[in-house]
């Protein structure tokens, strides 16, 4: 966002601090750090979400070149003040204990220039992972918090208690994913207020698996590239797979209940000869399954 000295952003701050370059403070009465000397004035007011002051929010001036040229810390009522050491563009640095930091790019002249901040918390998230059978702490698990973007805020492993805990988390909505060996993943969503801790539990269930080998012949041979198509009880494919060179197929994180398997050989193949005189040696047939 570029804020230019024309721009209002509520009434001008009436508390007194200056620090020309950033250098050095004092403090008076009022609680405003405050050290006067040349050059143009940003000042304003840092609120929260809310509408409510934000006492003992630090703000620092950059420069173009990245030093810092300024700082200030809001008094009781929000309010700020600071001197650049010469007109040009700046980045403002708002940041304040359990919320989000915020930077902003103002341009400076030589009329002083009004800049409210409003910082958005940040919440907490805590909980635990059990298993859903028992209730059972789950170790070393894989916990992740992703934004409505799909961009991981946040990822850990769970102690062992099961617990994970992640701060500094901005408000909105999120999705919280669990996965761990041997259970089937999870993801919940999760709202964050931007104030306080949130704090769930998290049970997994655990995946079955069903493996085992196709045979064929008198001979019980293992066989290959056999189609094996797992069905639940309602009818719907849960899967689908081909048996390997040991003829073996296996599916994995199923839900408890009775299913159908249901194997097959390549499907037939017709193809059309026409014979004359001695007839035909090279006619080939190949079998494979329809999508492969």
């Amino acid at each position: 966002m570029l804020i230019g000295a024309a721009a209002a952003h509520g009434g001008p701050a009436r508390a007194s601090l200056r620090q020309p370059g950033g250098h050095g403070s004092a403090s008076d009465n009022t609680g405003v750090s405050t050290e006067t000397g040349p050059g143009p004035l940003l000042n304003g007011r840092v609120r929260d979400a809310a509408g409510d002051d934000m006492a003992g929010a630090t703000l620092t001036l950059i420069s173009p070149a990245g030093h810092q040229v300024g700082r200030a810390v809001a008094h009781s009522a929000g309010r700020y003040e600071l001197t650049a050491p010469a007109a040009g563009s700046y980045v403002l640095i708002a940041a304040a204990d359990g919320h989000q930091p915020q930077a902003t790019t103002v341009v400076l002249h030589e009329e002083p220039l009004p800049h409210d901040v409003v910082l958005s918390g940040a919440g907490r998230l805590d909980g635990n992972v059990v298993s859903a059978g028992d209730g059972v702490p789950v170790e070393s698990v894989m916990v992740m918090v992703t934004d409505v973007r799909g961009d991981v805020l946040a990822s850990g492993m769970t102690d062992a208690s099961g617990g994970f805990g992640f701060g500094e988390l901005p408000a909105g909505d999120h999705t919280l994913t669990v996965n761990a060996p041997g259970f089937r993943p999870v993801a919940l969503p999760v709202q964050l207020s931007g104030s306080g801790a949130t704090t769930l539990e998290v049970p997994l269930r655990s995946g079955a698996r069903l493996r085992g080998v196709v045979r064929a012949g008198a001979g019980r041979r293992a066989l290959t590239d056999a189609r094996v198509t797992l069905v639940d009880a309602a009818g719907n494919v849960v899967g689908t797979t081909t048996t390997g060179s040991d003829g073996a197929y296996s599916f994995t994180d199923l839900d408890a209940g009775s299913y159908s398997l249901i194997t097959a050989g390549y499907p037939p193949v017709a193809t059309t000869v026409t014979l004359h005189g001695q007839g035909l040696d090279n006619v080939h047939l190949e079998l494979a399954h329809p999508d492969n």
